[in-house]
């Protein structure tokens, strides 16, 4: 069982492939999944967050995720390029949330929805993203690992 938060990525991860795909309004897909009795139960707040951030960065994302990727940006896969966006939102913007929690979450979402060899792609590139823009606290947990052994 997920919890509301992993909930929330799941939905706003549907919901950005919708507007991918279509462009719809963002307050419509919104209405939508909050009327649908199959929509899990997810934090409402940071589904709305995830999905307006997305939406309103997603140049910056893509600009930083076409760094690590060794294919043409348009060519990826759509459910791909909205895990990474996702994945690279909460990187980047939320740096409340373990750099160790959105890679995981970015991979288990890439698992459920993407095709067989997705989850390894998508957990490539956040890697290397968060190598380079969560370098300090990546450099502080293997320095506390070190100290335990």
């Amino acid at each position: 069982m997920s919890s509301p938060k992993s909930n929330a990525r799941l939905v706003a991860l549907q919901a950005l492939y919708q507007w991918q795909m279509t462009g719809q309004n963002l307050k419509e897909i919104c209405e939508q999944f909050e009327k649908d009795p199959e929509t899990p139960k997810y934090q409402k707040a940071y589904f709305e967050l995830l999905l307006t951030g997305v939406v309103d960065k997603f140049g910056e994302l893509d600009e930083a995720i076409g760094e690590f990727t060794t294919r043409d940006f348009e060519k990826i896969d759509p459910i791909e390029k909205a895990v990474l966006r996702l994945g690279a939102y909460e990187l980047l913007f939320k740096p409340e949330v373990p750099y160790r929690v959105a890679i995981n979450e970015s991979i288990n979402l890439a698992k459920s929805f993407g095709s067989e060899k997705s989850h390894a792609y998508v957990n490539s590139i956040m890697d290397k993203l968060a190598q380079k823009c969560r370098s300090i606290e990546i450099k502080a947990k293997l320095k506390g690992k070190k100290k335990t052994t």
